[in-house]
């Protein structure tokens, strides 16, 4: 009851902060052209939902990075909590992967081309080159990435087979990619369900593996594989 509470306070929050939030904020970047307000904005929003949640978070390896650097995130996904978790604890502006349908929206395209954001369209072998092209020229700016590469949430907690396309996108942009475990977020929130419970989100940060030293993607994908699964307890590999 009290965790369902505690769920419904945090998307009511969502609620009443986002629009506002849009209101104040939203017009000065369209002015300025500047994302850094809205983007702080942003995270100060993400921050405070999940902490209603009653999640609470404990990071790891950040000191292995350089925080000036450019980096591509890669992370296990067994939760809603997730993006929102990780998000706010990358160094730096940070994108990510949006569904392309989403942009037929004009005010949504035009605030999703502001904050950078990449569009994606599965099953469509053009369109995910446009997808990397356009996630090269983000990644030149400065601007991180987050990719979940099991392309969903998992069910059970235990490590999905990886989808090919992110690590294509590591080959041609070259940036360094920094494997992510979450441990407990399927404990707090599994897919499936509305109510968090309290708990202790645990995010390592393994070192950036360099994507030019391997001579293959599957060489690539399985060395992010083993730096995410050396994290998770063993029932969970």
């Amino acid at each position: 009851m009290i965790a369902s509470l505690r769920m419904i306070a945090a998307i009511l929050f969502m609620s009443i902060a986002v629009p506002l939030a849009s209101l104040l904020v939203f017009p000065w970047t369209l002015i300025t052209r500047d994302v850094r307000l809205l983007y702080a904005t942003g995270m100060a929003i993400i921050r405070t939902m999940v902490w209603l949640t009653g999640a609470r978070i404990q990071a790891e390896g950040l000191e292995k990075l350089d925080p000036a650097g450019t980096y591509i995130f890669m992370s296990n996904h067994v939760s809603n909590l997730d993006p929102i978790i990780l998000m706010p604890l990358i160094p730096r502006r940070t994108s990510v992967l949006v569904k392309k349908e989403l942009w037929r929206l004009p005010v949504v395209a035009r605030a999703f081309d502001l904050a950078s954001l990449v569009p994606v369209e599965r099953h469509n072998r053009d369109a995910a080159i446009q997808s990397v092209r356009r996630a090269t020229e983000v990644m030149n700016q400065g601007v991180n990435m987050m990719v979940y590469p099991e392309g969903t949430r998992s069910r059970d907690g235990r490590l999905l087979p990886f989808k090919k396309g992110p690590f294509f996108m590591a080959a041609e942009t070259g940036f360094p990619i920094v494997p992510v475990t979450m441990v407990n977020t399927f404990e707090i929130l599994p897919k499936g369900k509305f109510a968090a419970k309290r708990g202790t989100a645990r995010l390592v940060f393994h070192p950036p593996i360099d994507p030019k030293s391997f001579s293959s993607r599957e060489e690539l994908m399985e060395a992010v594989a083993k730096a995410i699964r050396s994290a998770l307890p063993e029932a969970k590999h």
